[in-house]
């Protein structure tokens, strides 16, 4: 489309202003003026169990101040630029697993993320707000495991209401808005950048809430049809759709612009949905514990093979492990935006400009969240990372020290596939699996059996989209495309409303404003 009004009206104008054992967790050595509840930064951090409250603060480059959960989930970049990770990662025994096993869906949810609410929200209310926002998925296991093959799995993370895995963490989190900004009596204007699917999820998490106005930036041409109506066929007074004219790299470089200045970033009393917010990637860590579990685990080792762009889906996993979950290989697949299987197999962390493929919410070469497995990787030293980001930034690559990219690519492992092996991927599945999926998944399964790995290990799958988003890639793969689901069946007759900008950083913050 060269502008709004050839898919829709446009839009004009800003929408608006746009741990139950609390008790006895340990608390934080610092000082309380410094401390906002458990996230803080100590220098000495005892294990934190699971029925404690775990504590965080912006360790990536390790200038910003610490905050609370609350503060956290309301900040999402650090005011250094920097991305807020735990201080310390809750630890589950093998016993404590267990007894999680058949648990649920929600209730698992709860009982995996209170550790990291601190004092924000109490246990009652996380799990009212865990079963609200579960129970509207289509499926009853909320995120139900589909065999494809004798060790490979489905993992199935999109039966919630935009056919996307990214509802799982949103629904979540626009509850978690709502009842942190009733409680301080604010407003905020949540600002994102989307590949296609972040986006729409955000959209219907946030649509019509009374304390939040949402802008939403998505590349201009480079989304699926069906992935920009489902953000711009959305005409609540709260909620805007800029399509910039540029890569998703762009847009997810003006939304941290808008985050790091700071007069505006305060005036607007900026949000974010991004997975650069702690508390997105927290959010989609029980739904790798849940298909562990169902396949033997603790007691039995998994792998888990993601199709990534922004490295948040991969991440979460990462951390479901850090909090003892057997996770023994993390398979990382990639289109021909391949910046994250070049750094595995070579060390190549170099950006190379955005191509478009059949698999867009992977057309990403900056991928926001490697800083948190950077600074892991660099033995949480927040100089090293920030001195590694700053790099980047100016010179597009990332010599990453020999000892860090080892120990990367002791469990990482990485696979490109580009747009023909994309189509002949889904046919094979349809074939000896009779399962249709959408490219980005496709992905993910070519990457698990590039990298098969021991035979007794099974294998999970990041399922991440519903073939239906995709029609085009799956028309082209199958001769035909499977029908959206009954709540989305007019989305083509629906109207339409957003802007189109360049990419221009003033005049997207004159619309935010």
């Amino acid at each position: 489309m060269a502008s709004s009004a050839e898919s829709g009206s446009s839009s004009s104008k800003s929408p608006g202003r746009l741990a139950s054992a609390r008790a006895s967790a340990t608390r934080c050595c610092c000082p309380p003026e410094s401390c906002e509840g458990y996230f803080c930064a100590c220098s000495s951090s005892p294990t934190v169990a699971i029925n404690s409250a775990t504590r965080a603060r912006a360790f990536s480059r390790g200038q910003a101040a610490p905050r609370g959960f609350e503060g956290v989930l309301l900040a999402g970049l650090a005011e250094d630029g920097g991305l807020f990770m735990p201080e310390t990662w809750p630890s589950l025994s093998p016993d404590e697993w267990r007894a999680l096993r058949g648990l649920p869906y929600a209730e698992l949810a709860t009982r995996l993320l209170l550790p990291f609410m601190g004092e924000a929200v109490a246990e009652a209310d996380l799990r009212r707000m865990c079963q609200e926002s579960y129970g509207s998925f289509s499926h009853a296991a909320t995120v139900p495991l589909v065999q494809l093959d004798e060790r490979s799995f489905a993992l199935e993370l999109f039966h919630g209401p935009t056919l996307a895995f990214k509802d799982v963490a949103l629904q979540l989190l626009g509850r978690l808005f709502d009842h942190v900004l009733a409680r301080r009596g604010e407003r905020i204007t949540i600002v994102g950048a989307t590949s296609g699917d972040t986006g729409s999820a955000a959209i219907e998490a946030c649509r019509d809430r009374a304390a939040i106005d949402i802008v939403i930036l998505h590349p201009e041409n480079r989304t699926s049809e069906v992935q920009r109506r489902q953000m711009t066929t959305v005409l609540s007074a709260n909620v805007a759709n800029l399509a910039i004219q540029g890569s998703f790299d762009d847009c997810q470089d003006a939304v941290k612009a808008m985050f790091n200045d700071a007069p505006f970033r305060n005036e607007m009393k900026l949000a974010a949905v991004n997975s650069i917010n702690w508390a997105r990637i927290a959010a989609q860590i029980p739904y790798y514990a849940a298909a562990a579990l169902a396949l033997g685990a603790p007691d039995r080792p998994v792998a888990v093979s993601v199709p990534t762009g922004n490295f948040g889906n991969v991440l979460a996993a990462y951390a479901a492990m850090r909090m003892g979950l057997p996770i023994e290989r993390f398979i990382i697949g990639s289109n021909r935006n391949d910046i994250l299987a070049r750094f595995l197999a070579g060390n190549d962390m170099s950006a190379r400009p955005v191509e478009p493929s059949l698999s867009p919410s992977m057309d990403i070469q900056v991928s926001s969240n490697f800083e948190r497995l950077l600074f892991e990787l660099l033995g949480r030293d927040a100089a090293a990372t920030a001195e590694q980001m700053a790099r980047f930034r100016a010179e597009g690559r990332m010599p990453v020290p020999d000892a860090a990219w080892r120990a990367a690519t002791s469990r990482f492992h990485g696979f490109a596939l580009d747009d023909a092996g994309t189509l002949e991927e889904m046919r094979r599945l349809k074939r000896e699996s009779g399962y249709v999926a959408d490219p980005h998944t496709a992905v993910g399964t070519a990457a698990a059996r590039a990298h098969p790995g021991p035979a007794d290990v099974p294998v999970i799958i990041a399922a991440t989209a519903h073939p239906a988003k995709f029609p085009d890639a799956v028309r082209a793969a199958l001769g035909e495309a499977p029908a959206l689901p009954p709540h989305l069946a007019d989305l083509y007759e629906r109207e339409e409303r957003f802007t189109v900008l360049p990419n221009a950083l003033a005049g997207i913050e004159e619309f935010v404003r």
